[in-house]
């Protein structure tokens, strides 16, 4: 009996498993609006009868391939469901049947593919034009892909230079702890002139008045000159404090100009000829340098005579007073540590910063003096006096402490002025740089490089606002898909000037795991911020290079370290501009692009639109706050 139910059952087993068919299924998927292969496109098929389903994805000529198939064996015909498994896709369902003739391989007829069609999120469908594929929509598409991809390489090209000037930094550190510093001798001291320009700064002109006559620095060999062209009660409280100063046996002078020519740099030029000193130290209104400043800087211009300049690191006063003050202090310190540093190690050209410097007057004179066609007049005559041979040194570890903007009204007047005056510095030194003599070629790039910088928001704002186009186009032709996929090789871009700014980050402690992570998190947000600022960066930059001429807008100061300090500043005007207006509408857009792409699961440029709307959001609200408040 048992031997003849294990005959029994091996019949059986032998007969099921000559009775199951399985075939190759293949076929071919094109765009419905391009009429290319859809490549790289997850699709199945599903057994209608009992629901197995079998998964492939579409090659670059848009064919798909199932493998072992398997057909009823108690039927002519197996019917399937082709589709394609991917919500980006509009879910199209194809019927097939399958006869058990097709011994080895069921082939679909390349000549009649399937269709594909990815369904478009918001926006519009730009990839037909009643009904049908438009020549000049797809042409229009890769345009707008070649400026998006220039976008990217330029920021990605200001990123590797940034990284440069990185490797550079790091490797002469080690170089600068063994150096030897010049000794100052209060009997060989050079005769410095220190100059302090003030526009109406009538919060802040008492404390730098008594920060530089604090100065530990021979009476007999160093003066102070306050320039003001100041239009309120600020000249009066000027007089009264220069003539206290005098007092206690300070040479000081108060130079008054009623008009007000070529702001600071008409002032700094004015008073050119009643200087004493053979060099000149400036401090706009905000700074507060130690009294041993002088001893710590002059002593270099004693070791080389070709040394024009002296450049100190700038400190922050009032970094703790708010988070907006803190992200000010994490990109300056980038700036005055890998940059500055990096650039003086190489050799490369560096820039004054308008203040927390000294310049040999016989630099200034030599290199045609200061001028007022730009807003940076620190950064014209620097390139000017370095063109001309002479050399730059920048300290540091000397620090000059000065206040940060404690409003974003007053942090976005700064930038305006910044970004529009490198602009026209670059309008103005590009041709020179290009085709001065004796200049070696890398110092000629890093120039440029230099002066194109603030560009990069410029490059940003684009590169954001196309980036929604990109989605369309992504969302339209499937055929240009594979380019935009490119874009994420500039993700090195962010790590790039990740390296840059850790190296400046002045908040380490000894556990690097916890510092680190720290300093991710104001990186991140400090990136964050400043997408939210490329808007009213990117007119300012456009103003300088279309030679549009402005007044200096001084950035309002506020002598305060402490929230519950401020009492208000007459001179923070705020009002509701077209810019503001104009970041309240990319908050929003941004905003609901991160949610329907979240949504839709297409998850790529959702961190970038995430940031886009963060920093433009944070921008928006404080102005609106500031605004509401007075504050």
């Amino acid at each position: 009996m048992t031997r003849s139910l294990l005959v029994l059952f091996c019949a059986v087993f032998t007969l099921s498993a000559f009775g199951q068919i399985k075939r190759d299924v293949s076929g071919y998927y094109q765009d419905y609006r391009t009429k290319g292969p859809s490549e790289e496109v997850p699709v199945q098929l599903v057994n209608k009868k009992t629901g197995k389903t079998y998964q492939s994805i579409t090659d670059e000529d848009g064919k798909f391939l199932f493998k072992a198939v398997e057909l009823l064996s108690n039927t002519d015909t197996t019917v399937f469901e082709l589709s394609v498994s991917n919500k980006k896709y509009k879910q199209e369902v194809f019927t097939i049947k399958i006869d058990n003739d097709h011994t080895n391989e069921y082939k679909m007829d390349r000549k009649n593919p399937f269709k594909t069609s990815t369904k478009v999120t918001w926006m519009f469908d730009w990839g037909t034009w009643n009904g049908k594929e438009n020549y000049w929509s797809h042409f229009t598409a890769k345009a707008v892909l070649v400026i998006y991809g220039g976008c990217l390489v330029l920021v990605f090209i200001y990123s590797l230079l940034q990284l440069s000037l990185s490797i550079a930094y790091a490797k002469s550190k080690k170089r600068k702890s063994q150096e030897v510093k010049p000794v100052y001798n209060p009997d060989t001291a050079l005769t410095v002139t220190v100059q302090l320009p003030m526009y109406n700064e009538m919060y802040v002109a008492d404390r730098i008045i008594e920060a530089a006559a604090a100065f530990d620095y021979p009476r007999d060999k160093f003066d102070i000159q306050v320039l003001d062209d100041s239009t309120d009660e600020t000249k009066d409280l000027i007089a009264k404090k220069v003539a206290e100063v005098a007092a206690r046996g300070v040479r000081i002078e108060h130079i008054h100009r009623v008009d007000r020519t070529g702001y600071k740099a008409g002032a700094l030029d004015s008073a050119m000829n009643k200087v004493q000193g053979e060099f000149i130290a400036i401090f706009d209104a905000d700074f507060v340098p130690e009294s041993d400043w002088l001893q710590r800087t002059m002593p270099y211009f004693e070791t080389d005579d070709n040394i024009g300049v002296v450049q100190t690191r700038w400190g922050h006063l009032n970094k703790n007073y708010s988070l907006l003050t803190e992200l000010q202090a994490f990109g300056l310190n980038g700036h005055f540590a890998a940059e500055q540093g990096g650039r003086n190690a190489a050799g490369h050209f560096i820039n004054f910063n308008g203040t927390g410097g000294i310049w040999r007057k016989k630099c200034i004179e030599s290199a045609g003096g200061w001028e007022h066609d730009t807003l940076t007049e620190d950064l014209d005559l620097s390139y000017r006096a370095q063109l001309r041979g002479w050399k730059f040194k920048y300290l540091e570890d000397v620090v000059a402490p000065a206040e940060l903007p404690i409003t974003m009204s007053a942090l976005k007047a700064q930038q305006h002025r910044w970004m529009k005056g490198g602009a026209e510095c670059f309008v103005k030194m590009w041709k020179t740089i290009l085709t001065f003599k004796n200049v070696r070629l890398s110092d000629r790039v890093h120039g440029m490089a230099h002066l194109f910088n603030s560009s990069v928001f410029m490059f940003i704002l684009i590169m954001s606002l196309l980036s929604l186009v990109v989605l369309q186009i992504k969302d339209s032709f499937s055929d240009l898909n594979y380019v935009i996929q490119y874009g994420s090789v500039f993700i090195l871009s962010t790590v790039f000037l990740m390296y840059y700014y850790w190296l400046a980050y002045r908040d380490k402690t000894d556990n690097k795991f916890t510092s680190f992570f720290r300093f991710l998190g104001r990186f991140f947000l400090f990136l964050t911020v400043s997408l939210g600022l490329s808007l009213a960066n990117t007119i300012a930059v456009l103003e300088g290079f279309m030679g549009i001429k402005s007044s200096f807008v001084r950035t309002p100061k506020f002598n305060v370290s402490k929230k519950n300090e401020f009492k208000g500043n007459k001179y923070d005007k705020k009002s509701i501009s077209l810019i503001t207006i104009g970041e309240g509408i990319l908050m929003c857009v941004f905003g609901f692009t991160v949610v329907n792409r979240a949504i839709y699961g297409d998850l790529g440029m959702v961190p970038f639109h995430l940031m886009l709307t963060v920093g433009y959001g944070i921008v928006f609200f404080n102005s609106l706050k500031e605004l509401r408040r007075g504050a």
